[in-house]
C-alpha cells in the first residue's frame, strides 16, 4: 500500500515536472533550433573530413569557407537564436496574445547585456587597443548560450507581467490597425525593461568591470553544466528518465527538459572547437548520449530485441520483437515500451535502466583512454546504431567497435531477464 502511494505521488510529480511551462518552453525552443545545429554538424563534418580527403591548398581553403559561413550562421550566434525563440515559446505556452513581441524584447535585452568592447592588437603593434561597438562571435555564440536561456526566460516573464498592468497600456481606440495598436500596447513595457537592463549592464561595466553574460556563465552555467553533464550526473539523470518509462511516463520529462539543454551546450562547444581546429573540451554531449546510451531507443532496447529473438521461448514476445526490430534500428521503440511491454514490467526494470548506463560508461572510458575520438557532430537521434557512432565522431571507425561492444554486453545483460520474463508469462498464462 505504501509503495503504491509512493509510485502515485512520484508519477504525479514527474508529470507536473514535464508539463511545467518553463521547462516545456525550453524543450520546445531547443527543438525549434535543433535543425540548425544538425546543419552545423554536417558542415563541420564535410569541412574537416570530406573536403580534406579530396582537396588541398587554396582550393581546400576556398571550399571550407562554405562550412565556415554555415557555422557563423548557426553555432556562432547560438545565444542570439535561443533567447528570442525561448521568449516566443514561453509567452505562447502561457497564452500571451503577442508572442512575437516577447521574442523581440528577449533578443533586445540579451544584446543590451552583452559586452560591446573588445581588445584588438593592430598589425605590427605591441599593445592592444580597446574598440567599442563590437559584438564578437565569442560573445554571441556557444559560450553565451546559457545566458541567452536565462535572459530569454527572465525578460519574457517581466514583459508578460508588465503588459498585464492596464495602467501602462496605451489604448488608441478601434480606429487604428491592430498591428499599430499592439505596438503601442507594448511600448511602455519595452521602455521599462530595456531601461532597467541597460542600467544593470552599465553598473556592472563601470563599477565591477564585468557583464551579466559573464556572471551567468561563471556562476550558473559552468557549475550546473559540470554537475549534470559529468559522468555521474549524466548517468543519474538519464537513468532517472529511463526509470520513468517503467511507470509509463515519457523519458523526455527528465532528458529533454533538464539534461538535453546542457548537453547541447557541450555539443556546440565541441563543434565550435572542432571547426576552429582546437582541443575538444567535452566527452559527454547531446550526440554522445544517444550514440552510446540509446541503441534502439530508451533502455537500449535493440539489445532486448536481439536477446528475445535469439533466446526467448515465448511466441508473443518474439512476435513483438520481430515487428519492433526495424523501427528499433532508428531508435524508435514505443512498440517495445508498450507492446513487450516495458511499462510496469518488473522483470525488465533492471536491464532497462542498467544497459544504457553501461553503454555510457563504456564509451566514456574508451574516449578517456583516447581509443576513440570525442563526439563533434550533432547527428539526428534516429541515426541507426554503428552508423551513429561513426558520424558523431567525425568518421572514427573505432566508434563502431565501441558500439558493437556495447551491443554485445547489452544483449548479455538482457538475456537472463528475457528468460525470467518467459517464466513469469508462462505462469501468468497458466493461472488464467
Amino acid at each position: 500500500m505504501g509503495n503504491s502511494k509512493f509510485v502515485d505521488k512520484f508519477t504525479m510529480f514527474a508529470s507536473r515536472l514535464g508539463n511545467e511551462v518553463h521547462l516545456r518552453s525550453l524543450r520546445d525552443a531547443f527543438a525549434t533550433i535543433m535543425p540548425l545545429y544538425i546543419l552545423a554538424g554536417l558542415a563541420v563534418l564535410i569541412n574537416n573530413t570530406v573536403f580534406q580527403w579530396i582537396l588541398s591548398g587554396d582550393t581546400l581553403t576556398g571550399a571550407q569557407y562554405w562550412g565556415t559561413l554555415i557555422v557563423n550562421g548557426t553555432l556562432n550566434i547560438s545565444s542570439l537564436l535561443i533567447a528570442p525563440v525561448i521568449g516566443y515559446m514561453l509567452s505562447q505556452n502561457k497564452g500571451y496574445e503577442n508572442p512575437l513581441a516577447a521574442a523581440v524584447i528577449s533578443l533586445a535585452t540579451l544584446v543590451v547585456m552583452m559586452p560591446n568592447t573588445v581588445s584588438v592588437t593592430p598589425v605590427g603593434a605591441e599593445e592592444g587597443v580597446m574598440v567599442q561597438g563590437v559584438l564578437t562571435f565569442s560573445n554571441v555564440g556557444t559560450g553565451a548560450m546559457f545566458a541567452g536561456v536565462i535572459i530569454g526566460l527572465v525578460a519574457t516573464e517581466l514583459f508578460i507581467w508588465i503588459t498585464g498592468i492596464k495602467k501602462l497600456q496605451i489604448n488608441l481606440g478601434d480606429s487604428i490597425p491592430p498591428a499599430v495598436g499592439k505596438s503601442f500596447n507594448v511600448l511602455i513595457p519595452f521602455i521599462l525593461i530595456m531601461s532597467f537592463f541597460a542600467l544593470v549592464s552599465a553598473v556592472l561595466n563601470n563599477v565591477f568591470h564585468t557583464d551579466l553574460v559573464q556572471i551567468i556563465t561563471m556562476l550558473i552555467q559552468e557549475p550546473l553544466r559540470t554537475a549534470t553533464t559529468g559522468l555521474a550526473g549524466c548517468i543519474f539523470l538519464y537513468s532517472l528518465g529511463n526509470f520513468l518509462w517503467l511507470l509509463g511516463i515519457h523519458q523526455s520529462v527528465i532528458y529533454s527538459s533538464i539534461l538535453e539543454p546542457l548537453l547541447i551546450v557541450n555539443m556546440t562547444l565541441n563543434m565550435a572547437a572542432y571547426a576552429a581546429g582546437e582541443a575538444i573540451p567535452n566527452i559527454i554531449n547531446v550526440a554522445f548520449v544517444p550514440a552510446f546510451g540509446l541503441l534502439g531507443g530508451s533502455g537500449s532496447t535493440i539489445c532486448l530485441l536481439i536477446a528475445t529473438l535469439l533466446f526467448s521461448r515465448n511466441a508473443a514476445t518474439k512476435s513483438v520483437s520481430t515487428m519492433a526490430f526495424v523501427p528499433g534500428l532508428f531508435n524508435i521503440n514505443e512498440p517495445v515500451i508498450f507492446g513487450y511491454p516495458i511499462v510496469y514490467n518488473v522483470c525488465m526494470a533492471i536491464p532497462f535502466v542498467l544497459t544504457p548506463a553501461m553503454g555510457i560508461i563504456v564509451a566514456y572510458i574508451a574516449t578517456s583512454l583516447n581509443f576513440m575520438n570525442k563526439c563533434v557532430v550533432y547527428i539526428p537521434w534516429t541515426t541507426p546504431p554503428l552508423l551513429s557512432g561513426y558520424l558523431a565522431t567525425a568518421g572514427d571507425w573505432r566508434a563502431i567497435i565501441v558500439q558493437a561492444l556495447i551491443l554485445v554486453i547489452g544483449v548479455l545483460i538482457y538475456i537472463p531477464f528475457v528468460k525470467m520474463n518467459d517464466i513469469v508469462m508462462e505462469k501468468t498464462m497458466a493461472s488464467e
